[in-house]
């Protein structure tokens, strides 16, 4: 996955559990695969892979190469939700990639709540 005004290129896992997330960011099980029609979730840790999250805008591009070609989605929105809010994975009838992380960046400890990214396939 790559998101190229920040800079940002990161391997994407099958999975999101810990150790996984220290090698890259993570597929969220249960979710869609991207480039295929739902909501695809993707895990990342805020002090690692995730960190330039923090810059992201509104129509920023990311893009995600799969075996089948070369995913391109734009950002929607930005959102902070409590840990425990899963509604932002919640399924979708369009392609949408959803990136999640902890917030606030700079944190030490368990972080309160988490740092929401919605892009759209275009």
């Amino acid at each position: 996955m790559d998101i190229p005004r920040l800079g940002v290129s990161v391997a994407v896992l099958q999975g999101s559990k810990s150790r996984m997330l220290r090698l890259g960011a993570g597929h969220i099980e249960g979710t869609p695969l991207p480039g295929e029609a739902g909501n695809s979730g993707i895990a990342g840790h805020r002090n690692t892979f995730f960190r330039d999250l923090k810059d992201i805008w509104q129509k920023d591009e990311i893009q995600l190469q799969t075996a089948t070609g070369l995913l391109h989605y734009e950002v929607e929105w930005v959102k902070l939700v409590v840990p425990d809010d899963i509604s932002v994975l919640a399924p979708s009838t369009e392609s949408v990639l959803t990136l999640v992380t902890c917030y606030p960046f700079y944190f030490v400890g368990p972080a309160p709540e988490r740092f929401v990214v919605r892009a759209h396939k275009y």
